[in-house]
């Protein structure tokens, strides 16, 4: 079994006095469905799984119900041996986007406490729009994501007391030995490989066979396709999104990583207002992350976002590297000159930062320049930005010098990732190896839980 740090999140919800119903929130494949089962089984005696994408592809005997009566008429009709109370009864509703009139019964389930409930789906960024009745003050919505950095080195074997040893170095800007630092590098570029699919690091520590797991990766890929193409069916919309899903690894390779909006139809009057819905499907379908435009950076960063300059970045780097480089893991592994692997820290580091609940934006500035990201550092009340370097010349960063300079920023400190070994601060800029990233965490779970 896989360690997820939501385990605990999950678990200390079922046991807390909170009767608000769960609901878990994430792409497709990441382990929603596994960690509720895992949890439930363990802490409840009677655990009842109802997955709405098998139902609706099977006798449908949930499709049209819409009173909290029929559904556990149904229930009974299914599982009436394992149900009985409240406390000792754990009903899992899964998929539950298929149905979204089960999005509004929550609340009338939570308020007749017959059964405890806990649900998960995908695409709820997508549903939850179109519910005509979101269920306020009891439902509470977490987004989970696939394993991050820390949960792959654990996956690997990686003590618990290790990872605290390094965050405790890092805090302290105390410098890893060469030994030390070479294996971090290693763990970090096979992540770059494998991803955290959980599918893809199960096959990873089985067969250590990259072939096995790019088969993995290509099938979630092409699973995310078909997902798309069941947005608005018969319309166009769902072929501009595979489109500009399928753009996202070129465009990363440009020195300007944003998709142009022109480019998706090679139209030039086309602008982002036209494929807003789009981009919006790839967002809240947890299938992308976005990184907004910020010209003039002012905490909360949200406050001063561009809506309609936006990155977007692959939700799972392994995946990219699948697209980038296929089955040779060589430019990863050995970090080729002739290869720019600046692309994938930049989409891996989102990713990492994304997980640890951190929302992203970068700086964009016709004549200061771009920095790759920006995020709210809370403690401090002010911004911190970060950038990524993959080759040598990690020191050089105009654009990052050049927003430090600005007064009217309050920019008191800032952060560059490499592959170098030494931590060391200058001028305000402290230099860091890139697997810190995991250390740079808005807390230990994502502050952006939705209670509804």
């Amino acid at each position: 079994m896989l360690y997820r740090k939501i385990d605990s999140y999950i678990e200390e919800h079922l046991k807390s006095d909170s009767d608000k119903i769960l609901l878990l929130d994430g792409a497709r494949q990441i382990g929603k469905s596994y960690i509720i089962r895992e949890v439930g089984k363990r802490i409840y005696k009677n655990f009842i799984e109802i997955n709405f994408a098998q139902d609706k592809e099977g006798d449908r005997i949930f499709e049209n119900i819409h009173k909290k009566e029929d559904l556990y008429l149904a229930l009974g009709m299914v599982a009436g041996q394992q149900l009985n109370a409240y406390d000792d009864t754990l009903v899992f509703l899964d998929e539950v986007q298929e149905y979204p009139q089960y999005l509004t019964m929550l609340k009338f389930l939570r308020e007749d406490r017959r059964y405890r409930f806990i649900a998960s789906g995908s695409l709820l960024g997508v549903t939850l729009k179109s519910t005509t009745s979101i269920p306020v003050g009891s439902v509470i919505v977490k987004q989970m994501f696939q394993l991050d950095f820390e949960e792959f080195l654990i996956a690997n074997g990686f003590g618990f007391d290790a990872i605290a040893s390094l965050k405790e170095k890092f805090e302290k800007k105390e410098t890893l030995s060469q030994q030390q630092h070479d294996m971090m590098i290693d763990l970090f570029r096979k992540y770059l490989l494998v991803g955290g699919m959980p599918d893809a690091v199960s096959t990873y520590l089985a067969t250590h066979n990259i072939m096995k797991v790019r088969d993995v990766q290509n099938s979630i890929r092409v699973m995310y396709a078909a997902d798309a193409s069941k947005y608005e069916e018969g319309s166009q919309k769902k072929l501009h999104i595979r489109r500009i899903y399928e753009m996202i690894p070129s465009q990363m390779e440009k020195q300007k990583k944003r998709i142009v909006a022109k480019d998706i139809q090679g139209k030039k009057g086309d602008r982002y207002s036209k494929y807003e819905e789009e981009f919006e499907y790839l967002i809240t379908s947890g299938i992308t992350h976005a990184a907004h435009a910020i010209s003039n950076p002012k905490y909360p960063l949200a406050e001063t976002e561009t809506k309609n300059l936006l990155k977007l970045y692959m939700n799972d780097v392994g995946m990219l590297t699948g697209v980038l480089y296929g089955n040779n893991v060589r430019p990863v592994l050995d970090n080729e000159r002739s290869i720019n692997l600046g692309s994938v820290y930049e989409n891996a580091v989102a990713q990492e930062l994304r997980s640890h609940g951190h929302k992203l934006f970068y700086y964009d500035n016709r004549t200061k320049g771009e920095v790759d990201f920006l995020i709210d550092a809370h403690d401090t009340v002010s911004v911190l930005p970060i950038e990524v370097k993959s080759g040598k010349d990690y020191t050089k960063h105009s654009a990052l010098d050049n927003f430090m300079k600005v007064p009217d920023y309050h920019i008191s400190s800032a952060l560059v990732l490499s592959d170098e070994r030494e931590i060391k601060t200058k001028n305000n800029i402290t230099y860091a190896p890139v697997y810190n990233i995991m250390f740079i965490s808005e807390k230990e779970f994502a502050p952006e839980d939705l209670i509804f």
